[in-house]
């Protein structure tokens, strides 16, 4: 078998009888150069299958078309919408992604940012670590490239931040389910280190003083994002308090195990709160799961693809123009009413 030779510039160069320099503006897309030299490239560089090698061109011109994408968990389904959006969003100014993962460590999501700054990335987004985010800003900008932080809540004021709101969704949560007569609402979900479900329970507590409504410390109560200890927990909760007809949950996961707690009680979920056999039930971060249940779970919906899409506008701006100012973009949820609330 003949071995393959990798075709170099210079070959294209010999092919399209122009010189090196004139391919390497083509391929740059720089310079004053004649249609007709660019149509002679072009063709060498197609007749000939030339891969250019943009990690050589970055060194050779100080700029890359790499952006660093940092999250704490690559599996959570937020932030593969946000991610998607911010690929889509990126690939249309000829830039690509460089994904890493922290698994919400300090340490680690350092380590991400020094080996991305290495690799001379053009700019960062990353999902913070509490411990590690001033670091993390401050090697940035001794790198001078920008950084914008991806989060469902914001832990810094001197990064550029883009993030869902969180407490207008518990305030839409909320006033849903009191408009549907409901007057005893629980909190199922997350813990209490959670700065998205501090947000949350802030827009849901004042909501309920809002309308003269009690908040009770014991209807607020913590579990993790597992269907079965989800189940487990409410069961629990309407069996200690059983005057409980709605609940709000802290992530879809917790509301589909809620639905199994709810049955356990002998209970159904359901708009009809006024016999006391139905129990509204309403989840955060909107998911496909939510509309396979029956009844179909009412969710509130987070611009997850749109977050992404700013945060590489946000980039791209920062990446031509130096400026020091930081912007926060918080953006509005929706509620999708479906028959569980």
């Amino acid at each position: 078998m003949a071995k393959l030779t990798k075709v170099k510039i210079t070959d294209v160069a010999e092919y399209a009888g122009v010189s090196v320099s004139t391919v390497s503006l083509v391929l740059g897309n720089k310079g004053r150069i004649s249609e007709s030299t660019i149509n002679k490239v072009n063709q060498a560089v197609e007749a000939l299958g030339y891969v250019r090698n943009n990690a050589a061109a970055n060194l050779r011109s100080n700029h890359s078309n790499l952006i660093g994408l940092i999250l704490a968990d690559i599996t959570d389904p937020f932030y593969n919408e946000v991610t998607a959006g911010l690929s889509a969003e990126l690939e249309k100014h000829d830039h690509m992604l460089f994904l890493a993962q922290s698994n919400h460590q300090a340490d680690k999501l350092i380590q991400c940012v020094q080996s991305m700054i290495q690799q001379g990335v053009a700019g960062i987004a990353f999902s913070p670590v509490r411990e590690a985010t001033s670091q993390v800003i401050s090697m940035a900008k001794q790198a001078g490239i920008p950084a914008v932080c991806l989060a469902r809540a914001a832990v810094n004021n001197d990064v550029d931040y883009i993030g869902p709101d969180n407490s207008q969704a518990a305030v839409l949560a909320t006033q849903h389910l009191i408009e549907q007569g409901h007057r005893h609402i629980a909190y199922v979900g997350g813990f209490c280190d959670s700065l998205t479900r501090a947000e949350r329970i802030g827009g849901y507590c004042t909501t309920l003083m809002q309308y003269g409504l009690p908040f009770k410390n014991e209807w607020v109560v913590e579990t993790g994002n597992n269907q079965s200890q989800a189940a487990d927990c409410v069961q629990q909760l309407l069996t200690q308090h059983p005057k409980i007809t709605a609940l709000l949950c802290h992530r879809p996961a917790i509301a589909l195990g809620a639905i199994y707690g709810i049955q356990r009680v002998g209970k159904s979920v359901g708009k009809d709160n006024y016999i006391g056999q139905q129990v509204g039930l309403i989840g955060f971060d909107d998911t496909p799961e939510a509309t396979l249940t029956q009844p179909a779970l009412t969710m509130i919906s987070s611009p997850t693809r749109q977050i992404g899409e700013k945060a590489a506008q946000r980039l791209l701006v920062k990446m031509t123009n130096e400026t020091d100012d930081v912007q926060r973009l918080i953006l509005p949820p929706q509620l999708i009413e479906r028959g569980s609330a």
